[in-house]
């Protein structure tokens, strides 16, 4: 017992996701600055972001709901943590493991959006409202390409659990070329999970100032920060478990250093893609995602049940 408490609350756990988290927001917006010339953060500027937050009154707006807006980043936090422990790491198994648990995280890795639509829908603020729409309708946008790219390699793996997927890959890594574009397409649309540019439409500050979290202050702001840090290093690491299973049977010190680079490496490309692009309108968006993606995604999933089946035979 005690050792699974350790494991859920410390290492690798809560604890440890918070930390990476911060750790990866500094990399992120370091990479980015420099990748515009510019100088950006030191590195414990996410640690002194967060303590700051936390120790500032949180204001709560006379005509919101109190509870909804109180209790929203605790669940957007707790389902992103969640999520973690399912994902393999830098082994082939997760802390907690069964078949259909790539079905739980995806359903875990929803609810934050889910929640930041709540949240800013009962804060009654009309720039915290058009955000939650936007969150909203964009999640609508990305989730079914995102998804199909996803399960299109667990139709292959011939399983639903992620470690079995990771093993199936490791022993079959020339397999991984099958799902080349399955993962470019997981790597775009992360950019509107993650609502990050181009498609950082439902907190475009130029127009409606926060979005969704214009009202939020204080602690509660600070845990949707967490929360956004850790969503970060959580589906960076399902990508790694379903795209990048290389290295998951190594010892522990190289295979938690070979999980950190997958990690920093997935980041990377994320920075350089919000670099390269400006934000796009929310019908751009939409077009985009079910006029190329979409169709890309379920091209994938009909070329792996193709190969499925010669296998098969």
């Amino acid at each position: 017992m005690l050792k699974a408490l350790f494991s859920i609350l410390v290492f690798p756990g809560v604890m440890f996701l918070a930390v990476f988290g911060f750790i990866a927001e500094f990399y992120d917006r370091k990479l980015y600055a420099r990748l515009q010339n510019r100088v950006g953060p030191p590195w414990f500027q996410p640690w002194a972001d967060f303590i700051k937050l936390v120790g500032k009154e949180s204001l709560i707006p006379e005509e919101a709901n109190p509870g909804v807006f109180k209790f929203m980043p605790v669940l957007a936090l707790t389902s992103v943590a969640s999520a973690f422990l399912y994902i393999p790491l830098w082994r082939q198994e997760a802390l907690f493991s069964f078949n259909g648990d790539i079905i739980v995280v995806v359903y875990l890795l929803t609810i934050p959006t889910l929640t930041l639509f709540l949240g800013g829908w009962y804060s009654r603020s009309i720039y915290s409202t058009l955000g939650a729409m936007r969150s909203l309708t964009q999640l609508f946008a990305y989730e079914i390409p995102l998804l199909a790219s996803i399960l299109a390699a667990a139709l292959l793996a011939n399983t639903w659990s992620l470690g079995e997927i990771t093993v199936f890959y490791s022993r079959h890594p020339w397999l991984w070329l099958i799902n080349l574009p399955g993962f470019i397409i997981a790597i775009i649309t992360l950019l509107g999970k993650l609502q990050k540019v181009p498609f950082d439409i439902p907190e475009a500050e130029t127009e409606i100032v926060a979005g969704t979290l214009t009202e939020y202050s204080g602690k509660f702001l600070g845990l949707f920060r967490l929360m956004t840090d850790a969503e970060m290093v959580v589906c960076a690491a399902l990508l790694s478990a379903v795209f990048l299973p290389f290295g998951l049977n190594l010892t522990a010190p190289a295979g938690f250093v070979l999980f950190l680079l997958k990690i920093f490496a997935i980041i990377s490309v994320l920075s350089l893609l919000r670099t390269v692009f400006a934000r796009m309108r929310l019908d751009q968006m939409i077009n985009f995602c079910w006029k190329f993606l979409a169709p890309c995604a379920m091209a994938q999933v009909l070329v792996d049940l193709i190969v499925k089946g010669v296998i098969a035979r």
